[in-house]
Order: C-alpha cells, then sequence, then structure tokens
C-alpha cells in the first residue's frame, strides 16, 4: 500500500467515525457529514426552542430549557427511536466503557470547544476592580462555600456507597461539583432586581468570582488525583502547589502581556482578526492545561481573566456574543444528552439527599461566614441564596468527570438533577427575599 493510500484510509477511517469510542465505516464520506449537519442542527434548533419556552413562559434560565432538550433527544430518550427508513438519529451504543461514546464523536469536540467559550468569556467578565473592592467579605463567602459543600459532598459519596474513601477521585469529583456557582444566573437575577450595586450584590459577585477561581484549583487538584489514583497527603500537597503554581503563573504572564497583546490584536487591519486572535489564545490556553494534565477550561478561563480589563474586551465583545450564543448551547445540550434517565431515576435517594445537602451547605458555607464581615441574618441569607445555583460550573465540571471516566452515568445524572433543582430554587428564594427591602447590613 502506498502512503498515499494509507493516508487516504486513515482519513476515511477517522471521518466515518459514528461514536468517540467506535469506528464505523461508511461507503460514502459525504453520507456521514450529512449525518453530523442534520444532528447538530437539530442540536440548535432544540436549544433555543426549549431555551425560549422556559425563558418565556417558565420564567427560570435557558440553560435548563438547552439541558432539557438533550435530556429529550439524547440516546436515552427519543434520539434512540426510528425515524421511518433513516433509523435513529442518536443511536444509543452500550457496548463502550467510555460514557461520552453514546454520542457522535465530532458533536462531542464541538461541544468542547464551546465549554473553552464559556469560559473564556466568563473571564472576560469578571470586574477585577469590584472583586478587589469587597475581597474581604466576598474570600469569607467563597470559602465557606466551597469547604463546606465540598465537605457534604464527599460525605454522601461514602453514605451511599459511590466512594470507597475520602481521597476515592469518585467522592472527590462529587464534592468538587457541589462547589460550584452559577456567575451569570446569579448576576442576571440581581440585574432584574437592581441590587447588583448593593452591599450584598456586589458581595455575591465577588464571592462568585472567587468560587469560580477555588472550583478551578479544586478541579485541577481532582483530575490529578484521578489520573495517578489515591495519593498520600504529601504528593496532594504537591499537586495542588503544582496546580495553583501553573494557574498563577499562567494567568500572572497573561495579565503582565495583557495590553500589549490588547495592543497587537486591535492593530490588524483584516476583518474578525481580534476575535479570531483572542479565541485562538483562549484554546492555546486551553491545551496548554490539558497538556500539564489539567481540565482546558482552566486555560480558558485565565485567557479570559487576563484580558477582562483591556481595550480588546470592548472591541470583540459584540461579536464574541454572536458566537458565544450559537456554539454554547449546544455544550449545555450535549451535557443534556448523557444523562440516563432511568440510571437517574433508580438512583433517587442519592439524589434528593445529594441535592438536600447541596442547598444547606451552600446557603451556610456562604452565609454564615458574612454574619461576621458586616451582614446581618437578612443579608447573610440573600449571600447564600445568590451562591446557590449550580448551573454551567456545576455541568463543566461534572462533564470533566465523565469523560474522564473518574464518575459513571448515574452518578453524572444525579449531579444533573441537583444542578437543575439547585438553579430553579435560588431565583424564586432569592427575588422576594431581595423585594422585601429590608436592610441587609449591621447598623453601626
Amino acid at each position: 500500500m502506498s502512503s498515499i493510500q494509507c493516508y487516504n484510509y486513515i482519513v476515511n477511517d477517522l471521518l466515518n467515525s459514528k461514536t468517540a469510542g467506535e469506528i464505523q465505516l461508511e461507503s460514502e464520506i459525504t453520507e456521514h457529514i450529512t449525518e453530523i449537519m442534520v444532528q447538530l442542527s437539530v442540536v440548535i434548533l432544540s436549544a433555543k426552542l426549549c431555551g425560549e419556552l422556559c425563558e418565556r413562559f417558565i420564567k427560570i434560565p435557558p440553560v435548563l430549557g438547552e439541558l432539557f432538550a438533550g435530556i429529550l433527544i439524547g440516546p436515552y430518550a427519543l434520539g434512540n427511536m426510528s425515524i421511518g427508513s433513516f433509523g435513529p438519529l442518536f443511536e444509543l451504543h452500550t457496548n463502550n466503557l467510555n460514557p461520552v461514546s453514546v454520542i457522535p464523536f465530532e458533536l462531542y469536540v464541538i461541544a468542547q470547544i464551546a465549554s473553552i467559550i464559556l469560559l473564556f468569556t466568563a473571564g472576560l467578565e469578571t470586574d477585577l476592580k469590584q472583586f478587589l473592592r469587597y475581597t474581604g467579605p466576598a474570600t469569607a463567602a467563597a470559602i465557606g462555600g466551597v469547604v463546606l459543600p465540598f465537605s457534604f459532598g464527599i460525605i454522601c459519596a461514602l453514605m451511599f456507597n459511590q466512594a470507597e474513601s475520602i481521597f476515592d477521585p469518585v467522592a472527590l469529583f462529587l464534592g468538587a461539583i457541589l462547589t460550584a456557582t452559577s456567575v451569570g444566573i446569579t448576576a442576571r437575577v440581581l440585574s432584574d432586581l437592581g441590587a447588583m450595586t448593593s452591599p450584598e450584590g456586589v458581595t455575591i459577585l465577588g464571592a462568585a468570582v472567587i468560587d469560580d477561581i477555588l472550583v478551578i484549583l479544586v478541579l485541577t487538584i481532582v483530575v490529578a488525583i484521578s489520573a495517578t489514583g489515591e495519593i498520600s497527603l504529601g504528593e496532594l500537597g504537591f499537586i495542588a502547589f503544582k496546580g495553583i503554581g501553573f494557574w498563577l503563573l499562567f494567568t500572572g504572564l497573561l495579565v503582565l502581556l495583557s495590553n500589549r497583546i490588547s495592543r497587537a490584536f486591535t492593530s490588524l487591519n483584516v476583518t474578525g482578526a481580534a476575535l479570531c486572535l483572542s479565541l485562538s489564545l483562549a484554546i492555546f490556553g486551553a491545551a496548554l492545561a490539558e497538556h500539564f494534565g489539567l481540565a482546558m477550561i482552566i486555560g480558558a478561563y485565565s485567557a479570559g481573566l487576563a484580558l477582562s480589563g483591556t481595550n480588546l474586551k470592548r472591541v470583540i465583545w459584540e461579536q464574541l456574543e454572536g458566537v458565544h450564543d450559537f456554539l454554547v448551547p449546544v455544550f449545555f445540550v450535549v451535557m443534556g444528552m448523557l444523562v440516563d434517565i432511568n440510571g437517574m431515576l433508580s438512583a433517587i435517594q442519592f439524589s434528593i439527599v445529594m441535592t438536600i445537602l447541596a442547598i444547606i451547605s451552600k446557603i451556610a458555607g456562604s452565609g454564615i461566614p458574612s454574619l461576621f464581615t458586616g451582614f446581618n441574618k437578612t443579608g447573610a441569607y440573600r449571600i447564600g441564596l445568590g451562591m446557590l445555583p449550580r448551573g454551567e460550573v456545576a455541568l463543566i465540571v461534572a462533564g470533566v468527570g465523565l469523560s474522564r471516566g473518574v464518575i459513571n452515568q448515574e452518578q453524572f445524572g444525579v449531579a444533573i438533577l441537583m444542578t437543575v433543582i439547585t438553579t430553579v430554587l435560588a431565583p424564586i428564594l432569592l427575588v422576594p427575599s431581595i423585594k422585601n427591602g429590608k436592610p441587609g447590613t449591621k447598623i453601626k
């Protein structure tokens, strides 16, 4: 076989792969490409329709609609049903050990790119000046909102025999999932109520930013442990030092070079150059983080955080929103497609207990420290509620755990249910708490 024939064989073999863990040869490459295009169009259409229904009629964040759309059209539900002579749109393959192999590999790759854009955008949205202003109260709320949920997640995993020890990667990932807080969902509620500049609002947003950073660091450590197995406290300290060191070095270097990067990107006259180069920086950061054994989203978030205070943000923001609105829903739909409904229902007791612990640990973990930083019980309660929704951050952490084979689809489904309930419950409780008009700070 000539080198050209060998090359063509490999290319055809790769292009005809239908899932992440299984390669199926097709007689026509165009047929497979058409199939992927149809699947992608169905994913985007269902995401926008379900998102619109949730936002307009149910008054809940559209991200939940996108998640529900994925569950609905996924291989564990309607996606596995044949459509006339065309066969299933998302056929369920159960003979693979890799949980993400139940969906088309190409679609999963697009979802990973979407997660990079999501975290890059989250980094860009960070207001560093506001963050520094309320560093004290925000840090206290964030640390409490990470430590207590993380501990409760590990305890819950041990209670239901999901893990063998506190250093079991499964227990650590379930704990990490509970630590997450959705900045976007909380910010939307505060904005709608005009409470963004209130003491509670600023503290919640600052704490949510710190929470994201802490979650990223926790995820860094957990991913490293999951790759090497159970380790000693000394090795744990080394991994933590390595993860924190890489994140600080990478982020610090980008911050130092951010203005030069901004000037270089914005000086180009080619249409869309600034946006494309910014996204390439985020993707490079994601690849670099992955190369060092960390989660891709860490590098993407760092790139966005470094550029958040530059003129580049203003230049690319409008264009980035279009890319974000098109691709990011694909990530949430794909996350929903990975949910095994039957597996989730079979672990309903575990789901209920984990959700209750997620609610209690976040409200108490973030609320109680706030009592010692100038807030009264009303203010502390508001801060706890503001930190409650897990949203997209929990989905990203759970997705990393599932894709690496650390947690199974049953545990992933439990995480999805917890995320949905906390995300829906937070606005329901937070809105009347803020609207009652009671002061949230201690009167001196």
